[in-house]
């Protein structure tokens, strides 16, 4: 294994004019990839005294890669926060950050939370990064595994944990093939907090201890009632009170074929049988994306009405007169605001699926109520896409024409069965909160 980190740092160490050409190709299109460049070399501002006068004499390190993660960890870092802990997220990619930006803005001001790239996955960068926040602990998001973090953690003594951690059965299998070193990496985890019994036995079958069961942290996200009243009134504000709305979230690239195919196909279906046309809200993945999926869609012969025209806040009593024709498309092209574009809907489409990358969070939808539809790939989301499935309140296709044929043939799903889904899969952040003590212990006795 030593052999392993040695040739991975040194990988990492003579890529790195790759590494800075890759952000500065990102950075083009969004320049905040490089903005606060010194901090992914290990080089923060960090403001005096930060985590001294937490709980434990230093602050809780959250580890949440992108937007994604950052979304699922938001109820647990509010919970770190108000019982008194000081918290640290990192972050690679601007969405991540700028949501922890947001949601954060009053702690970051008071100065109990700092959000901050995470470092190149360099020795060196990581001693910086130690050296200015001294962590007491620190929560790695879902399962990124990274080899550099994980012993640069060790070696400074801070117990890393996996926390909201799903060992999907398509990695597992690929992993446990050849060497097994993402496994053994693993192994340098002090603990890991798991959504389900069956992640619990995978973890530990390939040498993972100190193991806690806490269930799913996105069950748990706030629900801001004030967006998801807003985007009830953007129904009526569009003129589709009484018309079909289904929601598109998180399009990623490669998918936009497969839901365009959909929406012809269900337009189609509407005129043929008399109907009011159907409106969509289609919700691309990334911001760098929100310009060119526009003009693809446009370019189809669909009318948008794009969210980033209107008033900055997500209120259509700010918005002006209403539309004087419901548009085929009304476009999120904003940040923040999924729930609003959620509460629209009759039904969700839930991106990723149809890439073999895997599937996004479907947890956003089902706590509002919404029966889910997403592609073949759900490897990403395997917890709790199979419980769900199980349960009738989400479902996946294999293709456009699945897709299509399934939103002509709009089967029902019963509220109370979601709600019922929902309740029982909640309040993994108390047992989080509960769980890190133990896991601490075991680490760390006293």
């Amino acid at each position: 294994m030593r052999a392993f980190l040695l040739a991975w740092s040194a990988l990492w160490t003579f890529g790195l004019p790759l590494v800075l050409a890759y952000l500065w190709k990102r950075g083009r299109k969004d320049p905040a990839y490089t903005a606060h460049l010194a901090e992914r070399f290990g080089r923060y501002t960090v403001p005096p005294d930060f985590g001294r006068k937490s709980m434990r004499n230093g602050p809780v390190w959250v580890h949440a890669v992108s937007l994604g993660e950052l979304r699922s960890a938001v109820p647990l870092i509010r919970a770190l926060l108000d019982r008194g802990e000081h918290v640290v997220t990192t972050h690679f990619t601007p969405a991540g950050r700028a949501e922890a930006q947001r949601v954060f803005a009053a702690d970051i001001a008071a100065g109990r939370l700092c959000a901050v790239w995470v470092p190149l996955e360099t020795g060196w960068a990581y001693r910086g990064f130690f050296r200015a926040f001294r962590p007491a602990y620190g929560l790695v998001m879902e399962i990124e595994i990274w080899p550099r973090m994980v012993a640069a953690a060790r070696a400074h003594k801070v117990p890393l944990f996996m926390c909201n951690a799903q060992y999907p059965s398509r990695a597992l299998a690929r992993d446990s093939k050849g060497l097994r070193l993402r496994q053994r990496v693993m192994q340098g985890f002090a603990g890991a907090l798991v959504k389900s019994d069956l992640q619990a036995r995978r973890f530990a079958g390939v040498g993972v201890r100190n193991i806690a069961v806490t269930g799913e942290l996105r069950f748990d996200q706030p629900v801001p009632p004030a967006l998801v009243a807003a985007g009830q009134a953007a129904r009526h504000w569009l003129g589709a009170a009484q018309t079909r709305v289904i929601t598109i979230a998180s399009a990623i690239e490669g998918e936009d074929a497969t839901y365009l195919h959909a929406v012809h196909a269900l337009r189609a279906d509407h005129a043929a049988r008399g109907l009011p046309m159907p409106l969509f809200a289609y919700v691309p993945r990334r911001p760098e994306r929100f310009d060119e999926v526009a003009q693809t869609l446009s370019a189809e012969g669909l009318s948008l009405l794009r969210r980033s025209g209107l008033a900055p806040a997500f209120d259509p009593a700010a918005w002006g007169p209403a539309p004087a024709t419901t548009p085929d498309i009304f476009y999120g092209d904003t940040l923040g605001e999924m729930y609003g574009y959620l509460a629209i809907a009759d039904q969700v489409i839930v991106g990723g699926g149809f890439n073999p990358k895997g599937a996004h969070n479907i947890s956003e939808a089902l706590v509002l109520g919404k029966p889910v539809i997403t592609g073949p790939h759900t490897h990403t989301i395997e917890y709790p896409f199979a419980e769900a499935e199980a349960a009738g309140v989400a479902r996946s296709v294999p293709d456009a024409a699945a897709l299509a044929a399934a939103l002509i043939a709009d089967a029902a799903t019963d509220p109370a069965r979601i709600a019922a889904f929902t309740a029982a899969h909640s309040d993994a952040t108390a047992k989080t909160l509960a769980a890190i003590p133990q896991l601490l212990a075991a680490v760390r006795p006293s």
